[in-house]
């Protein structure tokens, strides 16, 4: 089989297959077979029936369409193997060659990645938001985890922000109550919660078995974006205790004897936490840089099929939500062509930035070992909340796999284009993201504690 490729446009290929009559001889003998099994003729077995017997009862053409419909998947994955495409799109197969006992010769259309002239990375530079942590980012750390610790002692009187509740609640319109939006004993805590507009107003100053009638819009529902009357009860109010800020905290809340130690370990862990958006955010700025220095032409039936899917699962996702596409413009304060243009545009920068990282993947020949895929697998798996055993079992089923191997590559591509970038932040530091390690560390802090624990 002879393989060759001519490039109709940047985006699209014409692959000529060509196939010895001898190489197709195998097809055509199992074609035999398989027809033969399949009729019944008076003095043969079942699949014994003889070649020319089945061309005089069903026709040779029939053989030779059985054949070529069995033989062709194959050799258009065998063709694009040998020329190394990694096809886009479905082909349009077209046997344009056909003739019993002679070579057979398939050509076959379809949309492939372009090659792009990418920018020189190590001119790019951008900024970054600084890693500095100040008191008040240590403060809010220590807030939550004196809040996790916290009690709650039920208070005679009105409530206010912060308190702790439980609320009845009762929506009706028109004086007729909503089935579906009727709830009991439901934990509520003013100001931190975003349940129904004009909630915290009404409970605030109310005490245990005081109701108040407020007029609101819910969120999900037949109903979501209508005015409705909402009735709360408060049942009870409790008051939120704060543990105190001593050493018994640090001791109960940590591994630690201290609070300054303490501190210091929020401190550190912020730090690094600060690090890790810092770097997120040098990709996503070094990644649109360099999709807006290249003009990349694109399959466009590639870009209406990604829009249309792209635009099924917002619908979906609003669906579920109880959301009207109009009430969703409304709130993006977009129109329905600002809508279609914005999406349109996000697909196509997407797909370059697809097309930048496989070209890097490509050049630099990068690889991965079971041990990478795995340690990607479990870190979906964490992320989407699902049990891991589960979510590989999906993956697997739905043979996703792929998925993850290039999602895992496309990963090794930006970071190899991250260092070659020039990273600061606003101070005017220059940012290594090369020593960056994935706990947020640098590779000489790793080194030094690795030394003090030695020592120790």
């Amino acid at each position: 089989m002879k393989s060759t490729t001519e490039t109709l446009s940047p985006t699209r290929v014409k692959l000529t297959i060509e196939v010895p009559f001898e190489e197709f001889k195998p097809s055509l003998d199992a074609a035999y077979k398989t027809i033969g099994s399949q009729i019944t003729i008076p003095g043969f077995r079942k699949g014994k029936v003889p070649a020319a017997i089945v061309d005089q009862r069903i026709g040779r053409t029939a053989v030779l369409d059985e054949a070529i419909n069995s033989a062709l998947p194959g050799w258009y994955n065998q063709a694009l193997q040998d020329t190394k495409i990694q096809p886009l799109s479905q082909p349009e197969i077209d046997l344009t060659k056909f003739v019993d006992g002679e070579p057979i010769e398939v050509t076959a259309e379809l949309d492939v990645r372009p090659e792009l002239d990418l920018p020189d990375v190590a001119s790019i530079e951008v900024t970054v938001e600084d890693s500095s942590v100040a008191d008040d980012d240590i403060e809010e750390q220590i807030t939550a985890l004196r809040e996790r610790f916290a009690t709650f002692a039920e208070v005679d009187r009105a409530a206010a922000e912060g308190d702790f509740l439980t609320i009845d609640l009762s929506a009706a319109q028109d004086g007729e109550e909503i089935e579906a939006a009727q709830a009991a004993g439901m934990p509520y805590t003013i100001g931190k919660a975003t349940m129904l507009d004009g909630l915290d107003e009404a409970v605030t100053g109310l005490k245990a078995g005081e109701t108040k009638t407020f007029t609101t819009q819910l969120v999900g529902g037949e109903l979501a974006g209508q005015d409705v009357d909402v009735t709360v009860t408060v049942k009870d109010v409790k008051e939120q205790q704060l543990p105190e800020l001593d050493e018994e905290f640090a001791q109960t809340a940590s591994e630690f004897d201290t609070i300054d130690e303490l501190r210091a370990d929020l401190a550190d862990r912020v730090t690094r936490g600060k690090r890790m958006e810092q770097a997120n955010e040098a990709r996503d700025l070094i990644l649109d840089e360099i999709v807006s220095r290249i003009d990349a032409p694109l399959p466009e039936s590639l870009v209406t099929e990604e829009i249309a899917s792209r635009r099924e699962q917002i619908e979906q996702q609003l669906t579920m939500a109880g959301v009207e596409f109009q009430t969703y413009l409304d709130d993006e304060e977009q129109t329905i062509d600002e809508f279609e243009a914005d999406l349109e545009k996000r697909v196509r920068d997407s797909l370059v930035a697809q097309f930048v990282l496989d070209q890097v993947v490509a050049t630099e020949e990068f690889g991965i070992d079971d041990a990478e895929l795995s340690q990607h697998i479990m870190r979906r798996a964490q992320q989407s909340g699902e049990d891991p055993n589960s979510y590989i079992q999906h993956i697997m089923e739905h043979n996703h796999v792929p998925e993850m191997v290039s999602e895992v590559l496309r990963g090794k591509a930006l970071a190899s284009l991250v260092e070659s970038a020039k990273v600061v932040d606003k101070s005017g530091n220059v940012i290594e993201l090369s020593k960056l390690q994935a706990d947020g560390r640098y590779a000489d802090e790793v080194e030094a504690a690795d030394e003090d624990n030695a020592e120790a």
